[in-house]
């Protein structure tokens, strides 16, 4: 059945519970602050019966349909619902033919919009334009990378936060309160409540429909902790392995070990494992932490690094992924220098501003009697000839000037490093001198 057909009660169809628990004022919407703080911008718009464009951004289940359909009921402006995982051009202009022939502007909510492609996000431009519709889009990816420009420019992004396990506990007391108009001997512990709120994960939806299934299961008990365990599994950790979930927990990963701090590190390796990532990419990023971020204070990282990975290409899981949470405490405890890295840029920097600058003569390969006839090689001074392997010949291009581009830091093995530069530094210029 068709929930938009005229006169259709609730009694009619079996609605699910978050349908019939769903607020119909700002005062009623858990956790969102942001848009329901009477002195923020969005709660005055609602006031005053204004609808903006926005992108509503966050995870599923925390009401981003419940602000855009009372957005619309307060600005008595028809409401039209596509997700963009089944509509495209053809179901948007259906809209816009409407609200044309009722000479209304149409709020348009449309959920998932990251899944448009330009061409399809291009379609609403002129209808946001020209007043048509009010577009208010729902996404759990970060809009900076799959909205167009044009189209975020005509929209406020609203950042939405997943629930609090207080918030998704108050909506289950309300949930079990409807379902006890049903069943008065339906109840459950305290104990089993707030432990399906945690299992929820910060969505609402979820929790609400793990409840109708419990009453489903069992409307004339009370359920207690144990019970609920036993029906109902915990929500499987949040986790895109191409999404923002996925860089936000590598790059929680890399800047733990950057900042020193071994438990945040196996932490977040453990959050990215437990949420399915491939451990050969965790090693892979791993060896890169050791090159960029440890570099030459401790050049042992990078072989431990490298033996994680090939322990884990021997093993396998999940006992392959033991080396990748030891690399990750040593990498952690490791000194840091990331000066290697940055003569990395630099040298790559200088590289293409010099790259027509020729080899200096004493320095070409001579490997033929012609070549050694035209000055290839000569005046080249070999370094074993000397004491103590000290030359005082130039090895960048003649028109260029010598330049500092690895800068050792004072930890770890770069300090030894850098007492080793500044020695043969002094000794070069003493040659020169002499």
């Amino acid at each position: 059945m068709n929930m938009g057909l005229p006169g259709l009660q609730f009694s009619d169809v079996q609605v699910p519970l978050a349908h019939r628990l769903r607020p119909s004022s700002l005062q009623e919407v858990q956790g969102q602050l942001a848009c329901t703080e009477p002195s923020g911008w969005f709660a005055q718009s609602i006031a005053e019966g204004r609808a903006v464009s926005c992108i509503f951004w966050g995870p599923p289940g925390v009401g981003k349909t419940t602000l855009a359909r009372i957005m619309a009921e307060h600005a008595n402006m028809p409401f039209a619902q596509l997700s963009a995982v089944s509509a495209g051009k053809k179901e948007v202009q259906d809209v816009v033919a409407q609200a044309k022939q009722t000479g209304r502007t149409y709020l348009l909510f449309l959920d998932e919009i990251h899944r448009f492609n330009k061409a399809q996000q291009d379609v609403l431009l002129p209808y946001l334009e020209d007043g048509t519709l009010i577009l208010v889009g729902a996404t759990t990816e970060n809009p900076s990378f799959t909205l167009n420009n044009a189209l975020l420019s005509r929209c406020r992004v609203i950042v939405l936060k997943a629930l609090s396990c207080d918030a998704v506990a108050s909506i289950l007391r309300h949930g079990i309160s409807e379902l006890q108009v049903a069943s008065s001997t339906f109840m459950m512990d305290e104990d089993a409540l707030l432990w399906l709120a945690q299992a929820a994960d910060g969505d609402a939806r979820y929790a609400l429909n793990a409840l109708e299934a419990i009453y489903d299961a069992g409307k004339d008990k009370c359920w207690t902790l144990s019970d609920v365990e036993k029906q109902w599994q915990r929500r499987q950790a949040k986790y895109d392995r191409d999404g923002d979930s996925h860089y936000d927990l590598i790059s929680a990963l890399h800047k733990s070990i950057r900042s020193s701090d071994a438990d945040a590190a196996v932490y977040w390796l453990a959050r990215m494992l437990e949420g399915g990532e491939e451990p050969l990419y965790l090693a892979r990023r791993l060896i890169r932490m050791a090159t960029e971020d440890i570099g030459l204070a401790d050049p042992k990282a990078l072989t431990l690094a490298l033996d994680a990975q090939r322990m884990f290409e021997i093993l396998g899981s999940p006992e392959g992924e033991q080396g990748l949470f030891e690399v990750t405490i040593y990498l952690a405890l490791a000194p840091k220098s990331n000066a290697a890295y940055m003569a990395e840029k630099a040298a790559r920097r200088l590289a293409k501003e010099t790259q027509d600058l020729d080899v200096p003569m004493h320095l070409k390969n001579a490997p033929t009697k012609l070549m050694k006839q035209i000055g290839h090689g000569e005046g080249y001074q070999y370094a074993h000839h000397e004491t103590d392997a000290v030359v005082s010949q130039k090895h960048f291009p003649e028109a260029m000037d010598e330049v500092c581009l690895f800068e050792p830091v004072a930890r770890g093995f770069e300090k030894t490093l850098a007492e080793r530069k500044a020695w043969l530094q002094t000794r070069r210029d003493e040659k020169r001198k002499g």
